[in-house]
């Protein structure tokens, strides 16, 4: 599975340094075919945003076709939201995506800034962010109620794990998800793709007057920034894609590989938190990872009560370790879960899995498990069974921690329409350097994916950063940063290859 960006609260900025927005850019619509044109000539009506510093922010609603290769067949609707640059006189809008698929861009720009871009960045560019068709603010998929997705995510199966019977009663709980995804979502489920989220990002970048996009994109949004430039290469204008999935792999090998990562990152993890003194776990690495095995074992045989009813079992668990392996910032929050867990006690693990699904005093922030489940859906064609086989004895030998509590019955198998993506190298041919971040010991985005890309790109361009956690760029790296902002900002490419760390 591919996982969601964490963020975190941005600073505000003091009322005396406020930028003067500057007038709306007319949209841009040069060779845009007629039919699309009521779409491409909208004018964008911007609006002081809900929640949000007044002043620095303003909020717009951005009407796409459902279905872009039939503009007749009715319209969603995109949420958007502006900071402005704070210096005043923007070189052009950046548009931003968080990743997921699922995560809000909206939500990110308005709360996580200072997450998203550095300082630099901030002083440059109108800070676009957006949520994609069937996310968030957007026009949005909708599947289960609070109680509902409780059940779906946190109730423990009745059935042995790995027998016929545990796989059946999976296959009937996503089933089940399918069908409420389809009876509650008004029929945007076939058209909840990245290419259609593509094409909905060439809208934006049009109706805010950018004559070519200026993108930085997380994770999964390096996947729909990849496709972009696929799409529409000579509308690229300066890409940077930071924590790249690789376009040409299959949903079975996305799965298997970030699968290996978590076991490399929580490797990391071991080695640190066994050099510390409040480490519940001791003697080598490995001893310490036969001793989490026991413990998830001990957990899935007996799960752990939570003060609020729920039932922590291995996959609850499992989650809570998988949300702090993001960023080195949370392995002392790891440390202390599972030194909780140790004694019985699932409250920071339950924690750290209701943060990872988006979930906040019994209701669900947001919609990015479903939404999640939509695009990889549609994207990743249906595994064969046989490589589904040799998926499962890779991870047991390469990932023998996490893979008793990483594979499961395909939920994609039951979902109501076939995939209508396809796996393959992007090559853009034609258009400007885009610049591939990668990081080494990344375990949602392997480094591997990022180099994959750059190469396969005709204008790729590789900047490696050397440590730990997802993505690399506004991480405390000032190589990285002056990378990746030289660029976005001056049009300075990076030397292909660079490594920083």
């Amino acid at each position: 599975m591919t996982l969601a960006l964490t963020g975190c609260v941005a600073a505000m900025i003091p009322d005396d340094t406020r930028p003067t927005p500057g007038p709306s850019k007319a949209p841009v619509t040069d060779g845009v075919p007629a039919d699309l044109l009521p779409f491409y000539e909208q004018t964008v009506d911007w609006q002081e945003c809900d929640g949000a510093d007044s002043g620095l922010y303003d909020c717009a609603t951005v009407v796409a076709p459902l279905d872009w290769d039939d503009p007749d067949a009715g319209e969603i609707e995109l949420a958007v939201i502006r900071r402005h640059a704070d210096s005043g006189e923007p070189i052009g809008s950046l548009l931003t995506n968080p990743g997921g698929p699922g995560s809000s861009g909206v939500e990110l720009i308005r709360d996580s800034a200072a997450y998203a871009t550095g300082a630099a960045l901030r002083d440059a560019y109108d800070v676009i962010g957006f949520d994609p068709r069937g996310v968030g603010e957007s026009t949005a998929v909708r599947c289960l109620d609070a109680e509902e997705m409780d059940a779906y995510l946190y109730d423990l199966p009745q059935n042995p794990r790995g027998s016929a019977e545990w796989e059946a009663e999976l296959d009937e709980r996503n089933a089940a998800f399918a069908e409420a995804c389809e009876a509650n979502s008004d029929g945007i489920l076939p058209y909840i793709t990245t290419d259609q989220a593509a094409r909905d990002l060439d809208l934006l970048r049009a109706v805010l007057g950018d004559e070519k996009l200026n993108y930085l994109g997380y994770s999964y949004g390096t996947f729909l920034g990849a496709t972009y430039a696929k799409l529409f290469p000579e509308r690229v204008g300066r890409l940077v894609l930071d924590g790249a999935i690789d376009p040409a792999v299959s949903g079975l090998e996305v799965g298997t590989t970030q699968g290996v990562g978590f076991e490399s990152a929580l490797r990391a993890f071991m080695a640190e938190c066994l050099a510390g003194s409040d480490c519940p776990f001791r003697g080598t690495v490995d001893d310490a990872m036969a001793d989490l095995g026991t413990l998830l074992a001990s957990v899935d045989a007996r799960p752990l009560q939570a003060s609020d009813g729920r039932q922590v079992g291995a996959d609850t668990l499992m989650t809570g370790i998988i949300a702090a392996l993001y960023s080195e910032d949370s392995w002392p929050y790891l440390t202390a879960a599972l030194a909780d867990a140790l004694q019985g006690d699932p409250e920071l693990a339950l924690q750290l899995a209701d943060f990872y699904n988006g979930r906040e005093g019994g209701v669900y922030l947001d919609n990015s498990t479903e939404a999640f489940r939509a695009y990889n859906c549609m994207d990743y064609p249906v595994a064969d069974p046989a490589e589904d086989v040799a998926s499962e004895a890779l991870l047991a030998e390469q990932a023998p921690t996490v893979a008793p509590y990483w594979s499961g019955p395909d939920s994609c198998a039951v979902w109501p329409y076939e995939p209508t993506g396809v796996r393959e190298p992007i090559t853009a041919e034609g258009a400007a350097p885009i610049v591939v971040v990668g990081t080494t010991n990344d375990p949602a985005t392997p480094y591997e994916w990022s180099v994959s890309l750059a190469d396969q790109l005709a204008s790729g361009v590789l900047v490696t950063r050397v440590g730990e956690g997802h993505t690399g760029y506004n991480k405390g790296d000032a190589c990285v940063d002056d990378a990746v902002e030289q660029y976005l900002i001056d049009g300075v490419v990076p030397d292909d290859g660079l490594t920083c760390g």
